[in-house]
């Protein structure tokens, strides 16, 4: 039924008594009291969250690089990449999908270290530079082998930075902030998909025969060199979490970082020390639910593998190289703006699942129009581009409501935010294979399936919610408990209790009065 509670960390717990114990408390009232709702409090916080948006926004420039980075094969193939390797149609799926074995097979396991470890501030930069060096070595390749081997290592890399990501944003942010901030950073892939198509094209065009290289191979050394440099970047900005982050954070933030997310649940947000360090990933794969949205998540993946390959249809509307890579920015443009007032709504409102489902559909009409008119019809196949790319709005729901539907330990989230994310690569994988060129220039097949696939997706997300829905009413009825009980982390409550004042017993009302958000 309901889970969570349960952690595994005894140094988060020690070291979050550490930090709310040391120095002089904030006056449980008065002008410096940090209860809820005092005038003190609510500057503190705001100061806080304007430093969290400063921080994290670096989280949009790296997606943008990942995703460059992930992508740039597609458009390196407009220009030679395939041709001067000697690549099949099916040798240069292989190169495409190949990443996802590497990013599937480590998602996990990262997210468990990074989570362990306690310092995503270095944690992620590394493998930023480990991915940017990949990248940039992919550029000297001349085989098959090559090729494959480059972007199996970069997928294995690059599998700690997404679900590491969403991982630190629910570390820091409420459920009801969430949503925005995860559209914010996933907007970098929205970007990355214009951005690197711009780049693209002012790389393809000047540096063909620089240096004796083509330029495509230019290419992975520009966007791979970026990427290196902006890791190094990243280790002075980004912060840990709430309970070890003290850089460019006052005492007084760092405490209202505990409490906004003990007040979010009822619970603190660490891992509790009387449990073994795996409970975090035993609790998380004895949940159905999370078997649930992997399943889901796979499909609506496979029903996204068009972006990948948005170049080649944008190519036929029967533009040249530049012109393609240029026409493909504005659908993802249009779809950041999109996914940024969908969130903005579904946390305005508190909902997640129809605004889940109401950008998959208009995926669904725009993948409906480019089944039911020939390329030559611009207007109306370039119309379908925006449809197609504004679904994304969809997809990036999913993951706030992923975290606020398995909130605590942290270290269960950690596993069902990076196991989900990871199974849902399969779908990438297969829909490599979905376009080939011999498909094109309607690609009707390859539309069919994704239609099917976003329908069944909608499906069973709605499977889901429902599944919420009777775990809200037996929490209501006093049937079933959403977390688990540990002396440590009620210790730490009492103490964050003591920081903010509040009376005395508030954490437990917040636990009995918690309902997952539908």
């Amino acid at each position: 039924m309901v889970d969570v509670p349960a952690p595994s960390k005894t140094a988060n717990v020690a070291s979050t008594t550490e930090h709310v114990d040391a120095g002089e408390l904030a006056s449980n009232s008065g002008e410096n009291s940090l209860a809820p709702g005092s005038a003190y409090r609510i500057k503190v916080e705001r100061s806080l969250v304007r430093k969290l948006d400063a921080k994290m926004f670096l989280l949009v420039i790296i997606y943008i690089l990942n995703y460059i980075d992930r992508n740039n094969a597609s458009a390196a193939r407009l220009q030679g990449f395939q041709s001067d390797l000697n690549l099949t149609d099916t040798d240069f799926a292989t190169v495409t999908s190949i990443l996802f074995a590497g990013f599937i097979l480590f998602q996990v396991p990262s997210n468990m270290i990074m989570n362990r470890v306690g310092r995503p501030s270095l944690y992620l930069p590394a493998c930023m530079v480990a991915w940017g060096l990949i990248s940039t070595l992919t550029g000297v390749v001349n085989s098959f082998g090559g090729a494959v081997a480059c972007r199996f290592f970069i997928g294995l890399v690059e599998a700690a930075f997404s679900p590491g990501s969403f991982f630190l944003l629910s570390a820091w942010y409420t459920k009801k902030e969430l949503a925005l901030r995860v559209a914010i950073f996933y907007c970098g892939n929205l970007i990355s998909n214009a951005f690197g198509s711009l780049m693209a094209a002012g790389i393809l065009a000047r540096m063909e025969g620089v240096l004796g290289h083509r330029a495509w191979r230019w290419l992975f050394f520009i966007e791979g060199a970026i990427t290196i440099a902006v890791a190094f970047i990243a280790v002075f900005i980004l912060p840990d979490f709430p309970h070890n982050t003290t850089r460019h954070l006052s005492p007084d933030e760092q405490r209202v970082a505990q409490l906004r997310m003990r007040e979010d649940t009822g619970e603190v947000d660490v891992d509790s020390g009387e449990e073994k360090w795996y409970h975090g990933a035993k609790l998380a794969f004895s949940d159905w639910k999370m078997y649930l949205l992997a399943v889901s998540q796979t499909a609506m993946i496979a029903g996204t593998s068009f972006s990948t390959y948005f170049p080649s249809l944008t190519k036929t509307l029967g533009f040249g190289t530049t012109q393609t890579l240029l026409l493909s920015a504005p659908p993802w443009i249009f779809a950041c703006i999109v996914a940024l007032a969908n969130t903005w709504h579904a946390d305005r409102v508190g909902e997640r699942y129809l605004h889940h489902a109401w950008p998959l559909g208009l995926g669904i009409i725009g993948f409906i129009m480019a089944m039911a008119t020939q390329p030559t019809n611009i207007g109306a196949r370039y119309t379908s581009l925006f449809f197609m790319a504004a679904s994304y709005a969809g997809y990036i729901i999913m993951f706030p409501w992923m975290a606020a539907s398995f909130p605590r330990p942290p270290a269960k989230r950690a596993v069902v935010l990076s196991f989900v994310n990871a199974a849902s690569q399969l779908g990438a994988i297969a829909g490599s294979y979905m376009w080939p060129s011999t498909y094109g220039p309607s690609f009707r097949k390859p539309f069919g399936i994704t239609t099917a696939m976003y329908g069944l997706t909608i499906l069973l997300n709605l499977v889901f919610r429902q599944s919420l829905v009777a775990a809200n009413k037996k929490l209501a009825s006093g049937e079933a408990h959403a977390f688990e009980d540990h002396s440590d982390l009620a210790k730490l409550d009492a103490q964050l209790d003591s920081v903010a004042g509040p009376a005395a017993g508030q954490s437990e009302i917040t636990r009995r009065e918690f309902r997952y958000m539908l």
